[in-house]
């Protein structure tokens, strides 16, 4: 019996995230892998720190395109450790957004074998972790394929995003459809996950998935700027309501596009899910192609959502949409109090529409905008009932077949990655604020 008990023991010390903890310093130019990882003698790459690290360290990463282990574009944390961006190469400052720390594959490196993410986090058997992803700026719009001359209105940097396993004729490899920051959390996990002081930029799918078992995720201060499908999503791996918290405050949302290039489905800020409770606050949510606030998927009686002194502005479809049985409501700002005591919806107060587009003159780039808020897309029909097919199969007695020609003026092209980050401090409380 008392081994038993001892044997119990050292699994629940194993299981608990260490109470002490270092701290690891990365620099791409001034460090070396067989580094102590000190301040003085810093890490080459983030790769090599996440593998020395111990559960609970912090690691300091100076400027520079990080590429990856053999340059693979990704980065695997397996354990709880916590990443912070943004310092010079001396250590000295840390400003995120003049010391860049990249995470920018690129296309030619796309045949290695990846993962799920840019950065992926998936690890087990620990409980009460803290981990903070702190001023680290993802763009996959290096990687991506995108169209010569499809979808390319005048003044943009490429036409239409590709999905895989198409190719276009300026890149090497198909595009890679992954997300930039992926969280997958087992039942044997427990703790808080916190993403601030980040970009998401040019995502070729949702820009951040976290699925957590037990715990809060908070997302502060971050910008997502022309993802595809979702900006950010997280959801619960157990179903069971009230156990995953996930509060999204001061980020600033724009660009967010459907699945395909038809617009048809998709094109969120975010999406609340099943046994999530939900804090949505203080963000700028605009110029998305489907909706600002998404409610439509799973169980709305499991959720409690808070929609709360949030801007909207220019969303194609909706600012919140959300399943009232049996329909599904597409409501815009002025209607929100409608939505008050609807399935889920706990609070939905202070919202308001942009009165002002001008706060965005010189931080959002005008031709991309322009081409957005003219996006467009048609199909046409064409059928030869004479073509010798279609004869024989009106012998035949079968239908006749014909050709469907598509036309989409623009669809997930690649926006300009230094100029997204000028939307940091665009509205003063509302959305992500300059990085302090």
């Amino acid at each position: 019996m008392k081994k038993l008990v001892l044997m119990a023991a050292a699994i629940f010390a194993l299981s608990v995230q260490p109470a002490f903890s270092a701290d690891l310093y990365v620099s791409l130019a001034n460090g070396k892998n067989k580094n102590a990882g000190t301040q003085a003698e810093p890490l080459k790459n983030i790769w090599k720190a996440i593998e020395k690290a111990q559960p609970g360290d912090t690691i300091h990463i100076a400027e520079g395109l990080y590429p990856g282990k053999m340059r693979c574009g990704w980065f695997s944390m397996d354990k709880p450790v916590n990443l912070v961006g943004g310092y010079s190469p001396d250590f000295a400052v840390r400003d995120p957004l003049k010391h860049q720390v990249l995470l920018q594959p690129l296309n030619k490196n796309n045949d290695k074998k990846g993962k799920f993410g840019i950065l992926e986090i998936m690890f087990r058997n620990v409980r009460g972790y803290d981990i903070t992803i702190d001023g680290l700026l993802f763009d996959d719009g290096q990687a991506s394929t995108y169209h010569l001359t499809k979808g390319k209105p005048e003044g943009l940097e490429t036409g239409m995003w590709l999905p895989p396993p198409a190719k276009g004729t300026e890149q090497e490899l198909p595009s890679r459809d992954r997300y930039m920051l992926y969280a997958s959390l087992d039942p044997s996990t427990e703790g808080n996950l916190t993403i601030r002081n980040c970009a998401f930029v040019n995502g070729s799918n949702f820009a951040v998935e976290i699925g957590a078992f037990k715990g809060k995720v908070e997302m502060t201060n971050n910008i997502f700027v022309n993802n595809r499908m979702v900006a950010a999503n997280v959801t619960s791996k157990n179903g069971k309501p009230g156990e995953v918290n996930w509060v999204f405050k001061n980020n600033t949302v724009l660009f967010t596009w459907s699945r395909l290039s038809d617009y048809a489905d998709m094109g969120y800020a975010v999406r609340a899910n099943t046994g999530v409770n939900c804090e949505f606050s203080n963000n700028i949510f605009g110029l998305n192609v489907g909706t600002g606030v998404d409610n439509t998927l799973g169980n709305a009686k499991t959720k409690n959502i808070a929609i709360d002194n949030n801007v909207f502005f220019l969303n194609k479809t909706s600012d919140v949409q959300m399943t009232v049985s049996p329909n599904i409501v597409k409501v815009n700002v002025e209607l929100f109090e409608d939505l008050e005591g609807t399935d889920g919806i706990n609070s939905i107060e202070e919202n308001i529409d942009l009165q002002d587009p001008n706060v965005f003159a010189g931080r959002i780039n005008p031709t991309y905008l322009d081409a957005f808020l003219n996006a467009s897309y048609s199909e046409q029909t064409f059928s030869n009932p004479n073509s010798p097919a279609n004869t024989l199969r009106s012998v035949l007695g079968l239908p006749q077949r014909g050709t469907i020609v598509t036309k989409v003026s623009m669809f997930a092209n690649r926006y300009p990655f230094q100029e997204a980050l000028k939307v940091f401090g665009a509205m003063p409380e509302y959305g992500a604020q300059n990085i302090q």
